[in-house]
């Protein structure tokens, strides 16, 4: 299977004191290394060590942070974030198999930071992280089904499925496949 989530944030001591708009907690911990221990829990329980985990940046603040990836299951493959800015040597030795600036499978651009709906052209939805308590917004409340923001606030602090990631898409009126005539409209995520 694969599997999706970003900012995981192992070794900001901050991201504990991230709130939301109503001045919740984002993740309910005392440290971050609590956190970190919460998440690789969470992770282990959902990912077996052949599945596929599409980390969408942000994974490490500091190298003590990044080395707490090698204790999760899976095959990682990383799409860098803007903070993500470690020597390419220290994401190997923390178990990554390949390390990218955007992926693309099925209609869909994998990215951290979302990209800007006029470069969206013929892909269905821009998965994402970055934003992490945020969407990207249409106007008021209504979210903007041209994106999905995978980052860990937004999947309770695990990896989703790529079949949960697509009905996360459908469900807010989202395509997945090419579109505008440009390619396959669907293939198998598993293929590439």
């Amino acid at each position: 299977m694969d599997f999706f989530i970003g900012d995981l944030h192992f070794g900001h001591n901050n991201i504990v004191n991230f709130k939301d708009k109503f001045d919740n907690f984002l993740r309910p911990f005392d440290t971050v290394e609590d956190m970190e221990e919460a998440m690789i829990r969470y992770h282990n329980e959902i990912v077996k060590p052949t599945d596929k985990v599409y980390m969408l940046g942000d994974i490490a603040f500091n190298t003590r942070g990044l080395m707490q990836i090698k204790r999760m299951n899976g095959v990682k493959i990383l799409v860098k974030g803007n903070h993500d800015t470690l020597p390419l040597a220290r994401y190997i030795e923390a178990g990554f198999k390949d390390i990218r600036g955007v992926d693309c499978r099925n209609g869909l651009v994998f990215t951290h930071i979302p990209i800007h709906p006029h470069e969206l052209g013929r892909f269905g939805c821009n998965v994402h992280g970055h934003l992490h308590a945020s969407q990207i917004m249409y106007s008021g409340d209504e979210v903007d089904p041209r994106y999905l923001c995978v980052s860990a606030e937004h999947t309770n602090l695990r990896p989703i499925s790529y079949e949960e990631l697509v009905e996360r898409i459908v469900a807010q009126g989202g395509k997945i496949g090419m579109i505008n005539g440009n390619g396959p409209t669907q293939n198998n995520f598993n293929s590439h």
